[in-house]
């Protein structure tokens, strides 16, 4: 029987904007992600799943029900999220495809992939890439994942298996993906997000993850006459910043190693504001962390007048592992799914989150697969053809196995 390739949906679900807003206030945070929800509902009754729909959040819902004799088999879910990060244009995307890819660096419009900053894309020689045209980000983060449960859905009837339950989601990127998913309607057991990187990726540990701000409150006068009067609220918060340590930023940090991340500022004299995220897998350094800004925030208005800094702190989302660890089979199943197909597990601690560190604290533990594709949130990001065929056929073994145990 033949079947759509998951690249070939990639390719179409790209050319819908996506693009999420984390400052919206609304939910989903922008309309246009229901254009993808819509999309993804028709092709889902085309394949003969009549009860998908999509709620007024804009998740959409299906499942698939359990082949003959598979009835007592765990429910399972698979989960990807249809919004592009809002940090580069998810609009006009023009995907580019490379055949036979030569192994050497990739020229994008203006832009080149650097195989010296992407190194695996040395493992990639001989494959199929999509890139972008270097103006826009690919989308594949995470449309690869959502192409590739498509997939899997049109190809179910190769294999036996349990209920299946599928869940698309908005908002993903501004990290409420899961604020309004209906984890007991879903019906799943367990679940597996599909939204990292190498197709023999499997992960189930992921950062402590927390915002924060610094507002501040200045003082202008003319500089003339600003001698001990003046309170410049751009330069306070360089000073906060210069009192944070300064090795410890994502450029500087790999693996299980923390950071604060000064993701956005802006400032005059009167006013400023410093924007971070913070993260650390481990929780007591996490709180250590958040008393180290604490403690910053004291010092300010100690020496500048109280008032004149205020820190706001905001829990985003917990490292995963805690809850995962509890039903372990949830990892090992998938381990033994990729190796079946001659695969090398690649086990890392997400730098990172997804939907399912938030859904496992919910009730659904949940770890996350790779997707096939690389380099996020940018124009250089890019997916593999071959790859994206290979985590259909993980996600199929992992479903086959829970029908079979």
């Amino acid at each position: 029987m033949s079947y759509k390739r998951a690249y070939e949906r990639l390719l179409e679900y790209v050319k819908t904007d996506t693009t999420s807003d984390g400052g919206s206030g609304t939910s989903p945070t922008t309309d246009r992600q229901f254009d993808l929800a819509k999309m993804l509902v028709e092709e889902l009754k085309a394949l003969g799943v009549q009860n998908a729909f999509y709620d007024k959040f804009c998740y959409v819902y299906a499942s698939i029900p359990a082949t003959e004799g598979c009835e007592n088999a765990p429910a399972i879910g698979l989960i990807a999220h249809m919004d592009t990060s809002p940090d580069y244009c998810g609009n006009g995307v023009s995907p580019q495809i490379i055949e036979n890819y030569d192994g050497n660096d990739i020229v994008i419009g203006d832009k080149v992939i650097e195989t010296s900053k992407y190194p695996h894309l040395l493992s990639l020689k001989g494959k199929t890439l999509i890139t972008t045209d270097g103006t826009t980000l690919l989308g594949a983060d995470d449309k690869a994942g959502v192409a590739e449960i498509m997939t899997v859905v049109e190809r179910l009837s190769e294999i036996k298996h349990g209920k299946v339950c599928i869940a698309f989601t908005p908002d993903e990127e501004v990290g409420s993906g899961a604020d309004h998913f209906d984890v007991k309607g879903f019906g799943a057991e367990f679940a597996y997000t599909l939204d990292g990187a190498i197709e023999s990726e499997i992960t189930y540990e992921n950062f402590n993850a927390y915002g924060a701000a610094f507002e501040i409150v200045g003082y202008n006068v003319h500089p003339g006459e600003a001698k001990d009067k003046m309170k410049n609220a751009a330069l306070i918060g360089c000073e906060i910043n210069s009192m944070l340590p300064l090795c410890e930023t994502p450029r500087d940090t790999e693996l299980y190693e923390g950071y604060y991340h000064l993701h956005s500022i802006e400032g005059t004299c009167e006013y400023a504001k410093l924007e971070y995220i913070v993260r650390d897998h481990d929780m007591n350094m996490m709180k250590a962390r958040l008393a180290t800004l604490r403690h910053i925030e004291n010092i300010m208005n100690h020496r500048y007048g109280e008032g004149t800094v205020k820190l706001s702190i905001c829990e985003q989302y917990l490292n995963m592992a805690d809850v995962v660890k509890e039903s372990f089979s949830v990892v090992e199943i998938a381990l033994d799914a990729i190796r079946s197909l001659g695969l090398e597990p690649n086990v890392t601690p997400m730098r990172g989150g997804t939907d399912g560190a938030r859904l496992s604290y919910m009730g659904l533990p949940c770890p996350n697969l790779g997707t096939g594709s690389f380099a996020h949130h940018g124009p250089y990001e890019h997916a593999c053809v071959e790859s994206m065929d290979k985590v259909v056929e993980v996600a199929l073994k992992i479903l086959e196995t829970y029908a079979e145990k």
